[in-house]
């Protein structure tokens, strides 16, 4: 099993990055190893945590707010936007809407992100909706 790169971003600011193979949104704690060891991460803690390209990422990088055309993974997804108690609002795909549970997966809406997915605390948003959907589907 590969280790998956994430960003653990939490509610009171701080992020640490690094690898996980234990993620589950239906047990309370995950952990992440770092160059400085492993940390154990609860998630109630976080605002969301990030499963990316790159820890890195790309500062540069403008994310798309509307799909691209012809993207496969929109087939039976819903649009949603959603809105984190810090300001920050991260729009992509679900295929519920609402979302069940207290965190949930989403996919970030532009296929270039360096986000494959995104577990999102429920608890850490102020506002989940269902993004207008495109005419052309």
């Amino acid at each position: 099993m590969a280790a998956n790169l994430v960003v653990a971003r939490y509610r009171d600011g701080r992020t640490i990055k690094g690898t996980s193979l234990n993620v589950d949104p239906a047990k309370p704690t995950f952990h992440v190893k770092t160059e400085g060891g492993a940390i154990e991460v609860r998630l109630v803690d976080l605002k969301a945590l990030f499963f990316v390209k790159d820890p890195v990422g790309n500062s540069a990088h403008n994310e798309a707010s509307e799909p691209t055309s012809g993207d496969a993974r929109l087939v039976g997804a819903k649009r949603i936007a959603v809105r984190f108690e810090d300001g920050e609002t991260v729009t992509g795909m679900s295929n519920r809407y609402p979302p069940l549970g207290k965190y949930f997966f989403m996919l970030p809406i532009d296929p270039k992100s360096n986000n494959v997915r995104i577990l999102v605390n429920r608890a850490a948003t102020v506002a989940i909706t269902e993004a207008a959907q495109p005419a052309n589907r």
